[in-house]
């Protein structure tokens, strides 16, 4: 899908993306690529000293699908920045109660073109993005930029 510079105009929504809920493995997968092993993602006794109920996500991960869902819509080769805070932890779906923790551990990304300008010889776009999970809890907020012919 090749966007054009010219079909954009500031307000435009990026397409929504949203993961399936988060599970354990998902987060076992990603400390084993990422070389994160904190116990905070992984061991259920550790956090609970800190008085959580169970592990969190990996902040990067998270971002990792903020990643997935813009070059959903952008091309990789056109990014020029990325930039996120996070905002929220992001706890697995429990298999115990899946019921009620699927719907905290389901990533959504949206976004919404904010500016469209030229830089170094390049027609831009500018789009903040936000993921919450399916309750409208914010896990990060961000922007990134992109270069469109």
């Amino acid at each position: 899908m090749s966007i054009k510079f010219a079909d954009i105009k500031v307000g435009d929504a990026m397409p929504a993306y949203t993961t399936a809920p988060l599970t354990r493995t998902d987060i076992v997968r990603y400390a084993g690529a990422s070389g994160d092993f904190n116990p905070l993602h992984h061991d259920n006794t550790f956090v609970k000293v800190f008085g959580m109920e169970r592990i969190i996500a990996h902040g990067m991960l998270i971002m990792g699908i903020a990643g997935e869902a813009i070059t959903q819509w952008i091309d990789n080769k056109n990014l020029r920045k990325f930039n996120v805070r996070f905002a929220g932890m992001t706890e697995p779906a429990d298999f115990d109660d899946m019921e009620r923790t699927k719907q905290r551990a389901t990533v959504t990304v949206t976004g919404k073109v904010v500016d469209k300008f030229e830089e170094n010889n390049e027609t831009r776009i500018k789009c903040e993005i936000v993921a919450q999970d399916a309750l409208g809890n914010t896990k990060l907020r961000g922007f990134f930029i992109a270069a469109l012919n």
